[in-house]
């Protein structure tokens, strides 16, 4: 790829950017509170989250994208650098984690297997070190969960104030808008700084971008439902108003 080619789909790599980051701590999260509970996760899915060089998993196209983004962007900033290198850490403590996983389920059973058994004291003695050494798996996958939930809440401290100059990108507010259950569950408390960063005192923009690039892309529906989400946040905004008779208008001919 040419750095002139990313730099013009810039938009678009800042809106899967954030796609990725969204979609990779949902999954994550699931997989970390499944630990909290009974000490499991699952190495297929981590496998598949991580992905190979022919089939890229979500975790590799999140560290891939942030590279495009951060490294190829003319304003460059230190939270962008950090963002690229946090993102990529996420990637390559997840594989450790997947590996960890592999021996935690394919292994321990067998381990705990040949303990119930009977083998012989040579036998049983090098089955036990072995086993300290399986248990110690466990402790490491708490410390790279560890690491990889305090990275992915610094990175939701960062991509805000990264986000403040993509005020007008319509991808990125018709994401937000379309899988907003998503990103809140995901910022949690930070949603409410992540709008007020990138829209400022106009939360309701980020509606109507969203409205326009539904709307022009034939969602005239969802280009409706967003128009109301800005109609709650500023009834009396001009813009908000000009969006809103647009869609009145296509409503009107679609009943007559």
């Amino acid at each position: 790829m040419s750095k002139e080619w990313i730099r013009t789909k810039h938009p678009e790599f800042v809106r899967d950017l954030f796609k990725f980051f969204c979609q990779s701590c949902e999954q994550l999260e699931n997989q970390f509170a499944s630990f909290d509970r009974d000490g499991s996760v699952e190495f297929e899915l981590l496998k598949d989250l991580v992905g190979n060089e022919m089939d890229k998993g979500l975790l590799w196209r999140m560290k891939d994208t942030a590279h495009h983004v951060f490294r190829n962007d003319p304003h460059s900033q230190l939270g962008g650098q950090f963002l690229d290198w946090a993102l990529g850490y996420i990637f390559h403590e997840t594989i450790k984690l997947k590996e960890d996983a592999y021996q935690k389920q394919n292994y321990a059973p067998w381990f705990h297997k040949l303990s119930d058994g009977e083998l012989h004291d040579s036998e049983k003695d090098i089955s036990d070190q072995f086993f300290q050494v399986l248990n110690q798996t466990e402790e490491s996958m708490r410390r790279e969960i560890d690491r990889i939930r305090f990275i992915i809440a610094k990175c939701r401290q960062l991509l805000p104030a990264y986000l403040h100059r993509y005020s007008d990108n319509v991808l990125l507010a018709r994401y937000i808008f379309s899988q907003n259950e998503l990103v809140r569950d995901v910022f949690a408390d930070d949603y409410g700084g992540l709008i007020l960063a990138i829209y400022g005192v106009e939360p309701e923009r980020m509606y109507i971008l969203a409205s326009q690039s539904l709307r022009l892309g034939g969602w005239m529906e969802e280009a409706a439902q967003a128009v109301d989400k800005a109609l709650e946040q500023n009834p009396s905004s001009k813009i908000v108003l000009q969006e809103k008779k647009i869609i009145d208008n296509w409503q009107s001919r679609m009943h007559s």
